[in-house]
Protein backbone atom coordinates (compact mmCIF):
# COMPACT_ATOMS: atom_id res chain seq x y z
CA UNK A 1 0.00 0.00 0.00
CA UNK A 2 1.08 3.04 -0.62
CA UNK A 3 2.04 5.83 1.77
CA UNK A 4 0.37 9.16 1.66
CA UNK A 5 2.65 11.98 0.07
CA UNK A 6 4.53 13.80 2.64
CA UNK A 7 5.46 17.54 2.20
CA UNK A 8 9.04 17.80 1.63
CA UNK A 9 10.13 14.51 1.32
CA UNK A 10 11.58 14.98 -2.42
CA UNK A 11 13.86 17.87 -1.12
CA UNK A 12 15.04 15.59 2.08
CA UNK A 13 15.66 13.12 -0.77
CA UNK A 14 17.50 15.49 -2.94
CA UNK A 15 19.95 16.27 0.03
CA UNK A 16 20.35 13.04 1.56
CA UNK A 17 23.62 11.50 0.69
CA UNK A 18 22.66 7.98 0.71
CA UNK A 19 20.27 8.21 -2.11
CA UNK A 20 22.15 8.06 -6.09
CA UNK A 21 20.26 10.58 -8.15
CA UNK A 22 20.78 11.35 -11.83
CA UNK A 23 20.26 7.45 -12.25
CA UNK A 24 20.02 6.87 -15.49
CA UNK A 25 23.69 8.06 -16.38
CA UNK A 26 25.00 5.31 -13.46
CA UNK A 27 25.17 2.61 -15.71
CA UNK A 28 28.45 0.92 -15.55
CA UNK A 29 29.78 2.86 -12.85
CA UNK A 30 28.55 0.94 -9.94
CA UNK A 31 31.96 -0.36 -8.89
CA UNK A 32 33.26 3.04 -8.92
CA UNK A 33 29.85 4.49 -6.76
CA UNK A 34 30.60 1.29 -3.79
CA UNK A 35 34.51 2.39 -4.29
CA UNK A 36 35.16 -1.74 -4.66
CA UNK A 37 34.49 -4.31 -7.15
CA UNK A 38 32.09 -6.27 -4.57
CA UNK A 39 28.86 -7.79 -6.21
CA UNK A 40 25.77 -5.57 -6.19
CA UNK A 41 22.38 -6.93 -5.73
CA UNK A 42 19.68 -5.02 -5.67
CA UNK A 43 15.88 -4.88 -4.32
CA UNK A 44 13.21 -3.42 -6.39
CA UNK A 45 9.82 -2.31 -4.73
CA UNK A 46 12.18 -2.19 -1.29
CA UNK A 47 9.43 -0.14 0.50
CA UNK A 48 10.67 1.10 4.21
CA UNK A 49 13.42 -0.87 3.56
CA UNK A 50 13.95 -3.06 6.39
CA UNK A 51 14.83 -5.69 4.44
CA UNK A 52 17.38 -4.46 2.49
CA UNK A 53 19.48 -2.81 5.34
CA UNK A 54 19.47 -5.82 7.24
CA UNK A 55 20.79 -7.78 4.32
CA UNK A 56 22.99 -5.29 3.85
CA UNK A 57 24.07 -5.36 7.20
CA UNK A 58 24.80 -9.36 7.39
CA UNK A 59 26.67 -9.07 4.00
CA UNK A 60 29.46 -6.61 4.07
CA UNK A 61 31.06 -8.32 1.07
CA UNK A 62 28.03 -7.67 -0.99
CA UNK A 63 26.80 -4.31 -2.75
CA UNK A 64 23.46 -3.83 -2.11
CA UNK A 65 21.29 -0.99 -3.85
CA UNK A 66 17.37 -0.27 -3.21
CA UNK A 67 14.87 0.30 -5.51
CA UNK A 68 12.07 2.98 -4.51
CA UNK A 69 9.25 4.56 -6.41
CA UNK A 70 7.77 6.61 -4.19
CA UNK A 71 9.38 9.72 -2.51
CA UNK A 72 7.19 8.63 0.79
CA UNK A 73 7.94 5.44 1.21
CA UNK A 74 11.80 6.19 0.61
CA UNK A 75 11.79 8.85 3.58
CA UNK A 76 10.92 6.38 5.88
CA UNK A 77 14.13 4.07 4.55
CA UNK A 78 16.04 7.52 4.97
CA UNK A 79 14.97 7.65 8.14
CA UNK A 80 15.91 4.65 9.10
CA UNK A 81 19.36 4.90 8.01
CA UNK A 82 19.65 7.79 9.85
CA UNK A 83 19.06 5.98 13.49
CA UNK A 84 22.03 3.29 12.55
CA UNK A 85 24.92 3.90 14.60
CA UNK A 86 27.35 3.65 12.01
CA UNK A 87 26.58 4.34 8.22
CA UNK A 88 25.68 0.94 6.52
CA UNK A 89 28.44 2.05 3.35
CA UNK A 90 27.33 -0.96 0.98
CA UNK A 91 24.20 -0.01 0.82
CA UNK A 92 22.41 2.96 -1.42
CA UNK A 93 18.92 3.97 -2.46
CA UNK A 94 17.66 5.13 -5.61
CA UNK A 95 14.15 6.64 -6.26
CA UNK A 96 13.28 5.35 -9.88
CA UNK A 97 10.66 2.88 -11.50
CA UNK A 98 11.59 -0.45 -12.12
CA UNK A 99 10.64 0.08 -16.01
CA UNK A 100 14.11 1.84 -16.66
CA UNK A 101 16.00 -0.47 -14.77
CA UNK A 102 18.29 -1.21 -17.88
CA UNK A 103 19.26 2.57 -18.24
CA UNK A 104 20.34 2.37 -14.50
CA UNK A 105 22.56 -0.98 -14.25
CA UNK A 106 24.79 -2.46 -17.35
CA UNK A 107 24.90 -5.86 -18.77
CA UNK A 108 26.12 -8.23 -16.12
CA UNK A 109 26.01 -5.57 -13.64
CA UNK A 110 23.86 -6.86 -11.24
CA UNK A 111 24.37 -10.41 -9.25
CA UNK A 112 21.39 -10.80 -7.80
CA UNK A 113 17.48 -9.41 -7.60
CA UNK A 114 15.21 -9.32 -5.05
CA UNK A 115 11.52 -8.48 -5.04
CA UNK A 116 9.44 -8.87 -2.22
CA UNK A 117 5.87 -8.11 -1.69
CA UNK A 118 5.33 -6.47 -5.15
CA UNK A 119 2.09 -4.85 -6.22
CA UNK A 120 -0.17 -7.57 -7.95
CA UNK A 121 -1.68 -5.48 -10.61
CA UNK A 122 -4.40 -7.50 -10.14
CA UNK A 123 -6.41 -6.48 -13.48
CA UNK A 124 -5.29 -8.25 -16.18
CA UNK A 125 -4.77 -5.28 -18.63
CA UNK A 126 -1.83 -3.94 -15.71
CA UNK A 127 0.09 -7.82 -16.51
CA UNK A 128 2.87 -6.41 -17.76
CA UNK A 129 3.57 -4.26 -15.06
CA UNK A 130 3.91 -6.98 -12.68
CA UNK A 131 7.66 -7.08 -11.36
CA UNK A 132 7.52 -10.53 -12.38
CA UNK A 133 6.19 -10.45 -15.72
CA UNK A 134 7.90 -12.12 -19.10
CA UNK A 135 8.57 -8.31 -19.52
CA UNK A 136 10.28 -7.70 -16.92
CA UNK A 137 11.74 -10.73 -16.69
CA UNK A 138 13.48 -9.80 -19.80
CA UNK A 139 14.67 -6.77 -18.69
CA UNK A 140 16.12 -8.96 -15.78
CA UNK A 141 17.58 -11.00 -17.92
CA UNK A 142 19.70 -7.85 -19.33
CA UNK A 143 21.70 -6.86 -16.23
CA UNK A 144 21.98 -10.13 -14.46
CA UNK A 145 25.48 -12.13 -14.33
CA UNK A 146 25.43 -15.25 -15.83
CA UNK A 147 24.76 -16.79 -12.92
CA UNK A 148 22.29 -14.37 -11.37
CA UNK A 149 19.04 -15.05 -9.59
CA UNK A 150 16.36 -13.51 -8.25
CA UNK A 151 13.96 -14.50 -5.09
CA UNK A 152 10.41 -13.43 -5.02
CA UNK A 153 8.21 -13.59 -2.00
CA UNK A 154 4.68 -12.75 -1.48
CA UNK A 155 1.50 -13.84 0.24
CA UNK A 156 -0.60 -13.23 -3.07
CA UNK A 157 -1.08 -16.81 -4.21
CA UNK A 158 -2.33 -15.40 -7.67
CA UNK A 159 0.51 -13.46 -8.25
CA UNK A 160 2.84 -16.10 -7.28
CA UNK A 161 0.85 -18.67 -10.16
CA UNK A 162 1.27 -16.00 -12.33
CA UNK A 163 4.73 -15.81 -11.58
CA UNK A 164 5.27 -19.57 -11.63
CA UNK A 165 3.84 -19.14 -15.40
CA UNK A 166 6.01 -16.33 -16.22
CA UNK A 167 9.25 -18.64 -15.29
CA UNK A 168 7.77 -20.65 -17.77
CA UNK A 169 7.02 -18.40 -20.44
CA UNK A 170 10.66 -16.60 -20.62
CA UNK A 171 12.30 -19.96 -20.49
CA UNK A 172 13.85 -19.27 -16.98
CA UNK A 173 14.53 -21.90 -14.17
CA UNK A 174 12.72 -22.78 -11.07
CA UNK A 175 15.72 -23.64 -8.77
CA UNK A 176 13.70 -23.60 -5.48
CA UNK A 177 9.98 -22.68 -4.50
CA UNK A 178 7.96 -23.36 -1.40
CA UNK A 179 3.84 -21.97 -0.90
CA UNK A 180 4.65 -22.11 2.83
CA UNK A 181 8.20 -20.37 3.48
CA UNK A 182 8.02 -19.99 7.32
CA UNK A 183 7.28 -23.82 7.71
CA UNK A 184 10.12 -25.04 4.96
CA UNK A 185 12.71 -25.62 7.11
CA UNK A 186 15.51 -25.24 4.10
CA UNK A 187 14.14 -22.24 2.56
CA UNK A 188 13.42 -20.43 5.88
CA UNK A 189 17.30 -20.92 7.04
CA UNK A 190 18.71 -17.27 7.47
CA UNK A 191 15.22 -15.87 6.29
CA UNK A 192 14.72 -11.87 6.78
CA UNK A 193 11.19 -10.31 6.90
CA UNK A 194 10.12 -7.69 5.46
CA UNK A 195 7.35 -5.20 7.04
CA UNK A 196 4.66 -6.71 5.10
CA UNK A 197 6.02 -10.34 6.08
CA UNK A 198 5.65 -9.97 9.33
CA UNK A 199 2.05 -8.39 9.35
CA UNK A 200 0.63 -11.07 6.91
CA UNK A 201 2.32 -13.84 8.57
CA UNK A 202 1.25 -12.48 12.08
CA UNK A 203 -2.28 -13.32 10.37
CA UNK A 204 -1.83 -16.66 9.40
CA UNK A 205 -0.80 -15.95 5.53
CA UNK A 206 1.68 -18.58 4.23
CA UNK A 207 4.56 -16.71 2.53
CA UNK A 208 5.19 -18.16 -0.73
CA UNK A 209 8.96 -17.86 -2.52
CA UNK A 210 10.94 -18.65 -5.37
CA UNK A 211 14.38 -18.56 -6.08
CA UNK A 212 15.01 -18.51 -10.66
CA UNK A 213 17.93 -17.93 -12.52
CA UNK A 214 18.88 -18.64 -16.51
Amino acid sequence: MRLRNIRGSREVIAESPYVIHEEESRAGTWKEIFGNDHPVCIEIGMGKGKFIMETARRNPQNNYVGIEKYSSVLLRALEKMDQEEQPLKNLYFVRMDAEYITKVFAAGEVSGIYLNFSDPWPKDRHAKRRLTSPEFLRRYDQILIPEGKVEFKTDNRPLFDFSLESVKEAGWKLDAVTFDLHHDDKMNQNNIMTEYEERFSAQGNPIHKMVISR
